[in-house]
């Protein structure tokens, strides 16, 4: 028995950074994806050797214990994702839609990080790797978080089987405490997505920074611009199910979206009775009409975080601009950002700005 623990133990030990090591470069796909690069960035990631083919073939031949069988289960459903997405990429220029095979690659980080992410209590780089850098730095945040958490936090699912139309995935924080009061970000995916996908743009974060995440999923392929009420009340719905359930700081709520997601933040954020202080619409389209449709009493003085890639190929960053324009004449507390070299793609490294701007200092 110990012999075949040991060669579990060191097919772990080949497992874990060769999918993390795939995990990074799904990650550094996504931030780029761009019609005019594409070809070069498939290329690349095709031509790269990776370890988890031969890391995974390896242990799939293993006869495992049975008390590591859930661990080897984890590894493997990660793994096999993973390589989903990194062969899927690398040919997409080999087919008749490459922006539409991409899309199709990418969506498999979700799925490997949800089969990875119950390791991260057990296993240090898999912790790690759920950490910003900032966080990865505070000892006693890594330590907190190399156990299992208490019933009623880490990832699960409400209204179905996560990516149910209409429901949500949910993040609640190890570390969460009944007595504080957590802040709650609300992130809507963009069209055609799901929550289920959408959390793990946001988890490394929330995780960081002790924010409950509520990823909700359109009840239909996409957010109801033409009826924002539809699901609206349906967020809203499940906002008052997270708060019903947990401690949210209702002095700290952030809506934020990419795309259609992006867009209806617009929608949904600035309509009256909406519970949100902050509003954070990424990659977003805007029109005019928007402004009349908001509520003036909720616009004036509300924070406006507006995101845009000045490389943006689906809503041009003029969209952006005339959104900050138009919300600041209205009375919002407008911030607009554009980066140079974004797409229409969502900029991961600005999780931590936004979350400055949200969150009061320490």
């Amino acid at each position: 028995m110990s012999g075949a623990r040991d060669a579990a133990g060191e097919a772990i030990g080949r497992l874990v950074p060769a999918v993390l090591d795939a995990l990074a470069v799904l990650e550094h796909a996504a931030r780029r994806v761009d019609p005019e690069t594409l070809g070069a960035l498939a290329e690349a990631v095709r031509q790269r050797e990776s370890p988890l083919g031969p890391a995974l073939a390896a242990s799939q031949a293993l006869d495992w214990p049975e008390g590591l069988l859930p661990v080897r289960d984890s590894l493997h459903g990660a793994a096999e994702a993973a390589m989903r997405g990194i062969g899927t990429l690398g040919g997409v220029m080999e087919t008749p839609d490459p922006l539409r095979a991409v899309s199709r690659a990418l969506r498999e980080y979700g799925p490997a990080c949800e089969a990875l992410y119950p390791l991260a209590a057990f296993l240090t780089p898999v912790n790690r790797f759920f950490l910003t850098e900032a966080a990865q730095q505070d000892a006693a945040l890594v330590v907190a978080l190399s156990r299992p958490g208490r019933e009623g936090t880490g990832t699960m699912a409400l209204g179905g089987p996560p990516g149910t139309r209409g429901g949500a995935s949910l993040y609640v924080p190890e570390t969460y405490d009944t007595a504080l009061p957590s802040p709650l970000i609300v992130a809507l995916h963009g069209g055609s997505g799901d929550g289920r996908r959408f959390l793990w743009t946001w988890l490394r974060d929330a995780r960081s920074r002790g924010c409950i995440l509520l990823a909700p999923t359109a009840i239909g392929r996409t957010w109801s611009l033409q009826e924002p009420d539809l699901d609206g009340t349906n967020i809203a719905r499940l906002m008052a199910q997270v708060a019903e359930g947990w401690s949210v700081d209702a002095s700290r709520i952030l809506l934020t979206g990419m795309s259609d997601g992006g867009t209806f933040a617009y929608l949904h954020g600035l309509s009256a009775g909406a519970r949100f202080t902050h509003v954070a619409p990424v990659a977003a389209a805007f029109h005019p009409i928007m402004v009349t449709l908001a509520d003036p009493l909720r616009l004036r003085g509300l924070p406006l975080f507006i995101l845009h890639g000045a490389q943006d190929w689906m809503f041009p960053c003029e969209s952006a601009q005339r959104a900050a324009q138009m919300l600041a004449a209205g009375g919002a507390a407008v911030r607009h950002e554009e980066i140079e070299d974004l797409a229409h793609t969502w900029p991961r490294e600005m999780n931590a700005a936004l979350l400055d701007w949200f969150l009061p200092c320490p």
